[in-house]
């Protein structure tokens, strides 16, 4: 099996804990005001990686510190816009607008480039743009401010996707994954302290929720993203994230009962099969690393 199927593998995986963690966020939020929540499942999956991958640290010099300040703001306002967004939205309806974020990676990547992407790929965007209107449709014609937000938050983790993605190029994924959870954390303790009253968890409904978003959700998910994005392309990466609504909306419908309709369904397998026909597209060879193996690169290979 290739390193580019691995990846994608991998990425399936972490959509489905992403797709879970709206069911923790929305947990969370009864009890933990946002930037608290935010600064506890940053710190603590930070912590976490840290201690697994000390030597990773190693790597860390100032343009590496610059690029995981910049993704860890970034990654600040893509959690807190989507867990202030679930205080007045559904947890099945963040995960769909949050997978405008298909929409937004390849468009943004077209402007820079100046050229549209391949033909499979603007395809399989069509496709999966259908299918989230659909979907999103069902709850609403007009938007809330939660909508607003979860959408502003979309647009965010498309510019993520699109640094990280030439960050690991230069720089060990691990690294970045890790130093990008301390920067939000701590950034998201500041803004906790300045327009909130921080606490710890008071029940076990809100610890499971914190050490779910920061086990599952962070230190597992984004350090994953990093490694596999190394292997794949930000379009393809963006696509195989319309997988986390599905997750989001069946969990919901599961663990929150919320409703999921014939158009839900409809809408869910036109963003598969927008998803298997980008990614057919997109395939390429894998890209080529160096023989000799760092401890990083066979923490990749454990993890993928």
């Amino acid at each position: 099996m290739s390193m580019h199927t691995k990846a994608t593998i991998l990425l399936v995986v972490v959509n489905f804990f992403w797709g879970l963690s709206y069911i923790f966020m929305k947990m969370g939020i009864a009890s933990i005001e946002p930037f608290n929540l935010v600064a506890l499942r940053c710190l603590i999956a930070f912590v976490i990686a840290a201690t697994f991958f000390y030597r990773s640290l190693r790597h860390v010099n100032m343009e590496l510190l610059f690029y995981s300040f910049l993704l860890g703001f970034l990654l600040l306002l893509v959690f807190s816009l989507v867990t202030v967004g679930l205080t007045m939205t559904d947890a099945s309806n963040a995960g769909f607008l949050l997978s405008m974020t298909v929409i937004f990676v390849p468009v943004i990547q077209s402007i820079l480039q100046s050229r549209l992407p391949i033909v499979p790929v603007r395809i399989g965007i069509i496709i999966t743009f259908v299918g989230i209107i659909i979907m999103t449709i069902t709850q609403s014609l007009s938007f809330n401010y939660g909508d607003i937000l979860c959408m502003l938050s979309a647009l965010a983790y498309a510019i993520q996707i699109l640094i990280i993605g030439r960050v690991t190029k230069d720089h060990e994924p691990i690294t970045v994954g890790i130093m990008q959870l301390g920067f939000a954390g701590i950034l998201a303790l500041v803004l906790s302290s300045f327009f909130e009253s921080p606490i710890l968890p008071q029940n076990t409904v809100a610890w499971m929720s914190i050490l779910g978003l920061a086990i599952l959700c962070s230190a597992f998910g984004f350090i994953s993203q990093a490694v596999a994005q190394k292997h794949t392309s930000p379009t393809q990466t963006s696509l195989m994230f319309s997988l986390e609504p599905l997750f989001a909306a069946g969990l919901a419908v599961i663990i929150l009962g919320e409703a999921f309709t014939i158009r839900d369904i409809i809408g869910a397998f036109l963003i598969i099969c927008g998803v298997i026909v980008a990614t057919l597209g997109s395939y390429r060879v894998p890209i080529k690393v160096k023989t000799e193996q760092t401890m990083e690169q066979k923490t990749e290979k454990i993890l993928l």
